[in-house]
């Protein structure tokens, strides 16, 4: 990975999850290899982890989860990395041509490691590394920042980094998150409950000192003032919950047959912790929690869009890009 001019330019690495190539069993499979044998997902002895994963998880779960895929799955491809490459192109526009903005995926294509190369190659050594998760978790964003130091642990000459690592209160983004409700809400009726439902996270996680849950709260206060809601209105839960052990709580779908089971007829579900439309939310929350909702006794589930390539979210995050290269630019 060499530099193919002397030119010294400032470059964005934006990151994502990622995606498996396509929802066949062995794409998937090959995925959830890379992503559940990251120690940062998975906190776990290895010598105890492994035997699970390879004798148990990868031979039951690829199979199940390539028909959660199969169902969202675009003719262009995966939803989610055609977000993001729709998000670089326009945060590309925003910024100019003095910055260079390249996509890369934590797992799955494209890596980490061709991103970085496609920076260096252009001669960006300065390159400001923006992981699109709002919210800190050692998860998501930290497992980030540990593939980008593995990569340039190969290399001679290494650039200027900075770091990105949260942006769950952000004003531009919070407007974002609340245009986005309030055009949503234009088009349709206004809910008897909007609930805020975010990736969840084991408990021991956050007892360990992980500032995830406490960032989500935040951002679900701040988006509820800027609609103007009362308590009443609003409601905050956790997705995507997995194992045995204790997650985060309240679980979304143990929230939407509570609400049900009070009397709640309509409910729309935002998630703010998505800068992009995936398989949870996609599948999980628009499809699956709809079912859960409609059987428990309510009557109408929507689901709210994430902000994907929206007007007002580029123009957030390339706000945050400007402040975040200061300096370099």
């Amino acid at each position: 990975m060499t530099s193919t001019t002397t030119e010294c330019k400032a470059g964005i690495l934006l990151i994502n999850l990622g995606t498996p190539d396509s929802p066949s069993p062995r794409d998937v499979k090959r995925y959830l290899r890379e992503f559940l044998s990251d120690p940062r997902v998975v906190e776990m002895p290895r010598l105890l982890w492994w035997p699970i994963l390879n004798g148990v998880i990868l031979n039951l779960r690829p199979r199940r989860s390539a028909k959660a895929y199969a169902k969202i799955w675009d003719e262009k491809g995966s939803p989610l990395l055609i977000h993001t490459l729709t998000q670089a192109d326009a945060l590309q526009r925003l910024l100019g041509d003095d910055i260079k903005v390249v996509p890369a995926m934590r797992y799955g294509t494209p890596s980490i490691a061709s991103g970085l190369r496609e920076l260096l190659d252009a001669g960006c050594l300065r390159v400001l590394v923006f992981p699109l998760y709002p919210q800190y978790s050692a998860t998501t964003t930290a497992s980030a920042f540990d593939a980008v130091v593995d990569e340039l642990k190969r290399q001679r000459v290494i650039p200027e980094l900075r770091l990105l690592n949260q942006y769950y209160d952000d004003p531009g983004y919070i407007q974002a998150l609340a245009a986005s409700v309030k055009d949503f809400q234009a088009q349709h009726d206004k809910p008897d409950k909007l609930l805020l439902s975010y990736h969840g996270l084991p408990q021991r996680y956050a007892d360990a000192g992980d500032p995830y849950p406490q960032q989500c709260e935040a951002t679900s206060t701040a988006l509820a003032e800027a609609l103007g809601l009362n308590d009443d209105q609003w409601a905050h839960s956790y997705q995507s919950r997995m194992g045995r052990e204790a997650w985060l709580t309240p679980a979304t779908s143990d929230s939407l047959r509570q609400l049900a089971k009070e009397g709640c007829r309509h409910v729309q579900v935002i998630c703010p912790g998505f800068s992009a439309d995936c398989l949870e939310t996609l599948e999980e929350i628009a499809m699956e929690n709809q079912e859960v909702f409609l059987q428990a006794g309510g009557e109408k589930y929507e689901y709210i869009p994430c902000l994907n390539d929206s007007e007002a979210h580029m123009r957030a995050l390339a706000d945050l890009a400007r402040r975040y290269l200061g300096g370099w630019t």
